[in-house]
């Protein structure tokens, strides 16, 4: 019997092993699961921390057409659940009638939706080198901005396990609000599949407001649209210590809407 797929798709700043846990739990209740990583990722957050420069120069428009490739490998249209950047990645592959349904957690906004004051230095981080093409976080940016709901021990664990520099190209992309023609997604595309946008009320990168305006963007669209939000939650939903919470939301949510494990 055939499996339904599901396509794990990573943020800014962490490693595909940030999805490790979710993988397993999904394939443990029957789904076919895969995180590929970014292209110039190596096996280990670690590696990739020492040797980065195969990320640099990566932009929104190469992530997407890489995660379009895997997506459509598959005989079976996957479902695809990204988080942060693979949150907007997610909706627009699923804009584009690719996927048979998607889930957006935390995703980076869309459309020219700005971003507040708090977060846009992250996204934007200052020029103080020009020919810097990678920008990295240290383990106390880090906590404040993705993990501010974990204790200091817990985020510097999670810091060494999944955190990797991330392409000044990508953040360019992201940064530019209202000018920038590479995040957008097709938000009034009335026969795609179902779609989940998930937000931590205490996320600090990608504030619950901004999921919130992203969820008010599909309002005209009769396509399944859920929010869910999910109280003293950072960045870090995905991979902290409440991560099974979320994924577990997801797969009830998936078999809500008849997107179980076995298609029929």
């Amino acid at each position: 019997m055939n499996r339904t797929p599901v396509v794990f798709i990573h943020g800014a700043w962490l490693h595909a092993l940030s999805w490790e846990s979710w993988a397993e739990r999904f394939a443990g209740r029957g789904f076919h699961a895969f995180a590929p990583g970014w292209p110039g990722e190596a096996a280990a957050a670690g590696e990739t921390r020492k040797s980065p420069e195969a990320l640099a120069g990566i932009g929104l428009d190469v992530l997407t057409d890489h995660y379009e490739e895997i997506v459509r490998s598959f005989e079976t249209a996957p479902v695809i659940v990204g988080h942060s950047v693979g949150g907007l990645i997610a909706q627009r592959l699923l804009g584009a009638n690719l996927g048979r349904a998607a889930v957006a957690i935390a995703p980076a906004p869309i459309n020219g939706l700005p971003l507040p004051a708090s977060s846009a230095p992250w996204w934007a981080p200052g020029q103080t080198d020009e020919a810097e093409a990678l920008v990295s976080l240290s383990s106390e940016q880090f906590h404040h901005a993705f993990a501010n709901t974990t204790t200091a021990e817990e985020s510097d664990r999670l810091f060494e396990r999944h955190v990797v520099p991330t392409p000044r190209p990508l953040l360019a992309d992201l940064a530019d609000g209202v000018r920038s023609p590479h995040a957008t997604a097709d938000v009034g595309n009335a026969d795609r599949g179902p779609l989940l946008l998930i937000s931590g009320q205490e996320d600090r990168l990608v504030p619950d407001s901004v999921t919130r305006a992203v969820y008010k963007q599909y309002g005209d669209s009769t396509a399944v649209t859920d929010l869910k939000q999910f109280a003293d939650r950072a960045h870090s939903l995905v991979i902290d210590s409440g991560w099974r919470s979320v994924a577990d939301h997801v797969l009830g949510w998936l078999d809500d809407h008849g997107l179980r494990a076995h298609p029929s």
